[in-house]
């Protein structure tokens, strides 16, 4: 239930307020700005907060979702004001971790990376026409995109967001930010200019999406295998496999088996389970729930470990990001069980 359940959906000074009919696309729009679920979720919910407080200021019904926008974007601005940018492990340091090390080293805080986004609570509902639009939605919410955006000023990351996943006309968006057109059109070509610099490896990484369906459960059975040599050999040259909250990442086969081989021998015995995150096909692990016990016991089933969102460049994985801070409770909220009994 949330804060405005009742009372949302009702008239304030003969205004008809639907405030709950635009909470998803309003958490996707403010997940795209502020690079995290959790944080877009308290965005929205600020958002509907202030505008059902100035409800009475509202006298166009029609104009309602502009005006919940404008509320969003202005909160998105304040989260974003004096914070620092989250990123990616590639993203925070220049160059790979060594492929052996004791441990992951200390967590980053909450706030340091991009977070991943279950696709039922970040994209839209309407069915959609044209399959081109849908693919288009989904890959507006794609984990590398959204790591792009971050690098954005706050202004330019709401303007290309508005402007070319969301499709609002210029006038439109110089109304919401109340600034002139060619001042939306500078900002969106300098928004257009930051990420066409940035490194190209973004350019040529994809999504596994249906046509790369075979890689993901080829993936999956090598993995649960634990068979790190058929691992390697769907890996791409330049792969990077990055933990967070972990500031430490991988790139290329031979410093991922050897990853995988030493401290990530913990793994073994995982279960993966398929899962939609942002826009994508992605996988939930599960670590054996008697992982490093002295007497491991067969009948403890598997408990939740990691999300997994995976990029494909020429028909191999090239970035594999595990976010391992599943007590978060994001398998709850893609659907996914709390607990996987013993098989058999």
């Amino acid at each position: 239930m949330t804060a405005l359940e009742g009372v949302a959906d009702g008239a304030v000074d003969g205004v008809e307020l639907q405030l709950e009919d635009y909470r998803r696309e309003l958490t996707g729009y403010c997940y795209r700005m502020l690079g995290s679920l959790a944080d877009a979720e308290d965005a929205v919910q600020d958002a509907m907060v202030r505008a059902w407080r100035h409800a009475g200021s509202l006298r166009d019904p029609a104009a309602q979702r502009g005006w919940l926008y404008r509320i969003a974007t202005r909160v998105c601005f304040d989260s974003l004001d004096g914070r620092r940018r989250r990123a990616l492990p590639v993203d925070m340091s220049p160059a790979p971790s060594p492929p052996v090390v004791s441990s992951l080293g200390p967590a980053l805080e909450s706030a340091s990376w991009v977070e991943p986004a279950p696709d039922a609570l970040v994209l839209g509902t309407a069915p959609a026409a044209d399959p081109a639009d849908v693919a288009a939605d989904r890959e507006s919410v794609r984990l590398a995109l959204v790591a792009a955006l971050q690098l954005l000023p706050p202004r330019q990351r709401a303007v290309l967001v508005l402007r070319e996943v969301l499709h609002w006309h210029a006038d439109e968006v110089a109304t919401l930010l109340e600034t002139s057109v060619p001042s939306v059109n500078s900002l969106l070509q300098r928004a257009r200019a930051t990420l066409a610099a940035r490194d190209a490896r973004e350019a040529a990484l994809r999504p596994l999406d249906d046509r790369h369906a075979e890689l993901l459960a080829r993936y999956t059975e090598a993995f649960e295998r634990y068979d790190v040599d058929a691992l390697v050999t769907l890996l791409h040259a330049e792969a990077t496999m990055s933990m967070p909250p972990y500031a430490l990442w991988l790139r290329g086969p031979s410093d991922v088996a050897a990853w995988l081989r030493g401290p990530g021998r913990d793994c073994e015995g995982s279960r993966l389970l398929p899962v939609r995150l942002n826009g994508q096909r992605a996988l939930a692990q599960y670590r054996r729930a008697d992982h490093g016990a002295a007497a491991p016991d067969p009948a403890a089933g598997h408990t939740p470990w990691a999300l997994v969102v995976m990029a494909e460049r020429d028909g191999k994985v090239a970035d594999l990001v595990f976010f391992l801070d599943a007590d978060r409770g994001l398998f709850e909220r893609c659907g996914l069980p709390t607990h996987l009994p013993a098989a058999g």
